[in-house]
């Protein structure tokens, strides 16, 4: 394995899908957060090995699904013990509206990897924002602190736009990219 771990929670199959893509092109392990919040035990320790944490939420009015919070209160051990200090980070959000205030929810990412003391990955691509431009391109949301993906509300998981996947992958691969520069 590349040293990659992606924790995410996913409210419908959309941000789980998400997640996949990336981890394939990051050669990631995947960790999910359960309905109630919660982790298995053994993730616990996967995290503690990570050289790169991922984090991926859907954005539920404004923020980051409670899941994901519960699991986010859950590191304040590990913050306290400074347990993943330097460790880089990077993240992933994911809801129904183009905007829908997922700059509010990857902002919420990035410090939480903050507080722990890490160091951030930038999706680190330019947006496609011409009047060409379609949602089959690379970052059509333009993102650029980390991966933005829209799933239209009345979309099945095998719906979501292709552009928001294959920038999920590029950004995988952009992460192994850093991470191996960093080990």
């Amino acid at each position: 394995m590349s040293g990659i771990v992606v924790v995410y929670h996913s409210g419908y199959g959309h941000t789980r899908k998400v997640a996949e893509y990336l981890a394939r092109g990051a050669k990631a392990e995947l960790i999910a957060i359960d309905d109630n919040g919660d982790l298995p035990e053994s993730a616990w320790d996967k995290l503690a090995e990570a050289k790169t944490i991922v984090f991926g939420a859907p954005t539920y009015m404004g923020n980051a699904s409670w899941q994901f919070k519960k699991f986010a209160d859950a590191t304040s051990k590990i913050w306290f013990m400074r347990g993943w200090q330097n460790k880089l980070f990077a993240g992933f959000t994911n809801s129904a509206s183009p905007a829908g205030d997922k700059g509010l929810t990857l902002a919420w990412l990035q410090t939480l990897a903050g507080q722990h003391g890490g160091i951030w990955i930038s999706l680190g691509m330019l947006p496609s924002n011409t009047k060409a431009a379609k949602n089959t391109d690379l970052n059509a949301l333009g993102g650029s602190t980390g991966l933005l993906v829209q799933s239209p509300s009345d979309a099945s998981v095998d719906e979501i736009p292709q552009g928001g996947l294959d920038t999920a992958t590029a950004f995988g691969t952009r992460i192994a990219e850093i991470t191996e520069q960093f080990t």
